[in-house]
């Protein structure tokens, strides 16, 4: 049995899956499949990522709080309730404006 099996079948909080932790990212995984991937943070308040890019296209929701990221240099803020569609092969990376969580799907097929 995985860590995600425990997961299945039940109605769950996301915000309640993964705690805030001061001065770090948290991270969870819902979903690690082949094809694609689901995966629950939370970031106390300045920690970022560091620009990067991925093969594939990712959707990040805002689950709790406020983010700036940054896709191509290009500066958007999204806040609890939002989401954005991050294009594959594009450099990007975030910040936390606040804590905030994060759900991010990668979908590989």
């Amino acid at each position: 049995m995985n860590k995600e099996d425990n997961l299945l079948d039940q109605g769950l909080n996301l915000s309640q899956l993964v705690n805030y932790q001061l001065g770090s990212i948290v991270s969870r995984t819902i979903i690690n499949k082949p094809t694609g991937t689901v995966t629950l943070f939370a970031f106390d308040k300045e920690q970022s990522l560091s620009e990067h890019s991925a093969p594939f296209d990712a959707l990040v929701q805002v689950i709790d709080g406020e983010v700036e990221i940054k896709i191509s240099g290009q500066s958007h803020n999204l806040k609890k309730g939002e989401f954005i569609i991050m294009s594959a092969n594009k450099p990007h990376g975030l910040k936390a404006l606040s804590q905030f969580k994060m759900l991010l799907t990668m979908i590989k097929s």
